[in-house]
């Protein structure tokens, strides 16, 4: 067991499936160069073939990717930037993700994009921010965010033998979160979802770099005499509501964060779905991003992203309106 920062796990993973299968290989602009780290020192290891820069033409790189992957390949494909992935938005969506179906199956693209240093951090401004996993998500495209360094691990490890393609979002705000990995790390399905903390009177859902903000969140509402559960998807899609359902079963109220826009977002597609099928003591809330690019200056981003204050203030506000009902 070794004390590992999230990067650094991302990292391991990688460099343990390109020992574990010589098919993948990894694709990128300046990845030999490894700016994120997260490539660092694999060109060396295991030559130039399989570790490829690709130039500043992210659809090429991207329809790149899936010849090779239907070819027998396991491209990993890094993002340096999100918002990059709207430029080879076509070769993903329209093309990569519906080769199978079109064909019957008979065409297989087990290629995973990697996105490290998704979402807002401090200072990173409009066109750096953006954390566009709902879209995908929403295209039908297979698409994990981790919270922590193990599930880090493990769901890229999981994205890299899956035989259709799947995007990995590492928010930036986690990349140097760590945590003590075991030498031997459990696997984690596509489509699991953890419970961080268990608790009775509210499910609060949480996403990526929210979860520890939510863990904060939970101690402060559990002094205060609210016991919150922590329902963190890990999967966006497949998402795993049955481990929802079972959470808003037994606590009845709903609350969820999550740092993209609110409208057509993840969370209101959460809150649709558990309204739909299931009664509430009280009425659910969102706490997400406003609909709007995120500005330079480091107040504005602060009032724009969801933070620990307004999800504590959200639970707050479903338990007492239960109780005044």
């Amino acid at each position: 067991m070794a004390r590992t920062r999230y990067i650094e796990a991302l990292a391991r993973a990688l460099r343990d499936e390109m020992l574990a299968d010589d098919k993948v290989m990894v694709l990128g602009e300046d990845v030999r160069q490894s700016l994120r780290r997260i490539t660092h020192g694999l060109a060396a290891e295991f030559g130039d073939d399989r570790v490829i820069d690709t130039p500043l033409a992210e659809q090429a790189a991207t329809g790149f990717a899936t010849g090779a992957a239907m070819r027998g390949w396991r491209p990993v494909l890094e993002f340096q930037v999100p918002s990059l992935l709207y430029v080879a938005f076509d070769q993903v969506v329209n093309q990569a993700a519906k080769l199978s179906i079109m064909t019957g199956g008979q065409a297989k693209v087990p290629v995973t994009y990697m996105f490290p240093g998704s979402g807002a951090r401090i200072g990173l401004a409009g066109q750096h921010s953006d954390h566009p996993y709902a879209i995908l998500a929403q295209a039908g495209v297979k698409t994990v965010v981790p919270a922590t360094p193990s599930d880090a691990y493990a769901l890229l490890r999981t994205a890299i033998r899956d035989e259709d393609p799947v995007a990995v979002f590492a928010p930036a705000a986690l990349l140097g979160n760590r945590e003590d990995l075991l030498d031997e790390v459990p696997e984690v399905p596509l489509g699991s979802g953890r419970i961080h903390r268990e608790g009775t009177d509210v499910t609060l859902v949480a996403v990526g770099h929210l979860v520890p903000i939510a863990l904060a969140a939970v101690n402060d509402l559990a002094a205060a005499g609210i016991s919150a559960e922590l329902f963190d998807p890990r999967t966006i899609y497949p998402f795993d509501w049955d481990l929802l359902r079972a959470s808003v079963a037994k606590t009845g109220r709903l609350v969820v964060a999550d740092d993209t826009g609110r409208t057509c977002g993840l969370a209101a597609e959460i809150v649709a779905t558990i309204a739909e099928e299931m009664p509430l003591r009280s009425l659910p809330k969102r706490v997400t991003r406003a609909d709007s690019a995120i500005p330079f200056a480091p107040t504005l981003e602060l009032a724009l992203t969801p933070g620990k204050e307004a999800i504590t203030s959200a639970v707050k506000g479903v338990v007492e309106e239960a109780v005044a009902a």
